[in-house]
């Protein structure tokens, strides 16, 4: 019997960035999730800081060279891929000169204060999703967390909605604390609409602020359970998920079971 297949879009992973709470339990969450018996690959952005060569990076050609257009400008897909060790996770980044080199002016790994995080967003999950449709490789589960991934349920839900592949795919988003101090830029959903979600999805959000908490109801909204870190968490967040009557598990129950909580959680969505 094939092992069930889990695919991880990460905002963060340790040792490609800095070892940090949720860096860390990037890796870690991927490597016990192996080590029960799931078959994973994961995905995060190409940040400036990432060391290529340290790291053993490399260009995946067949899987770049579409041009991404957002505001009406070209921005090139670059794919690259390296391997974790020790348990040999494939980690696939998204990489984009326009949106993801380092910038002196970035108060963060990940440029959160930086004023195009909207395009940034859009870019990340674009890029992810015609990646895994050239993969062809189709998980059970997607597992998005991080505000840069919230896009990745809605465009995992048009982009590669129609791929029989993922028609049975079940959407996990996890919300990591903490506010984009560059904000949402208020286009975004124009920007979305341009760059081919339809207008019955954008119209859902028309009448929220932009923030990062939109980030957040968007994922919710197209995803099948929701992971909170902290044990109280946002009750704006928490209402919004009660709502959709979706699955959901809190930083209380994660301290409790760890790794397992996930996994239960996988299973749930999917059996075995």
């Amino acid at each position: 019997m094939p092992k069930k297949r889990i695919l991880f879009i990460n905002q963060e992973i340790a040792p490609y960035v800095p070892a940090a709470e949720f860096s860390t339990l990037s890796r870690e969450l991927a490597q016990g999730i192996q080590s029960r018996g799931y078959e994973v690959r994961t995905v995060m952005p190409k940040y400036g800081l990432v060391n290529e060569r340290r790291n053993q990076l490399h260009e995946v050609i067949r899987l770049s060279g579409m041009n991404i257009i957002i505001s009406d400008a070209d921005h090139p897909l670059i794919i690259k891929v390296a391997s974790m060790q020790p348990s040999r996770i494939q980690v696939y980044f998204i990489d984009n000169d326009d949106y993801f080199q380092k910038l002196d002016s970035d108060e963060d790994i990940y440029g959160s204060n930086r004023t195009d995080n909207d395009e940034r967003a859009i870019f990340f999950s674009r890029g992810t999703m015609e990646t895994i449709k050239k993969l062809k490789w189709d998980p059970a589960i997607v597992h998005c967390s991080g505000w840069i991934t919230a896009l990745g349920p809605l465009y995992l839900r048009r982009v590669c909605g129609d791929e029989p592949g993922y028609k049975a795919t079940k959407v996990v988003y996890s919300v990591i604390p903490g506010e984009l101090t560059g904000g949402v830029n208020e286009e975004i959903l124009n920007k979305m609409k341009a760059d081919g979600i339809p207008a019955r999805d954008i119209k859902k959000f028309k009448s929220m602020a932009a923030d990062t908490n939109l980030l957040h109801k968007i994922a919710i909204e197209y995803s099948d359970a929701v992971i909170f870190y902290e044990e109280n968490p946002d009750s704006e967040l928490l209402d919004f998920v009660k709502s959709k009557e979706i699955p959901y598990i809190t930083g209380e129950e994660l301290k409790a079971k760890g790794i397992d909580a996930y996994a239960e959680l996988y299973n749930q969505l999917s059996p075995k």
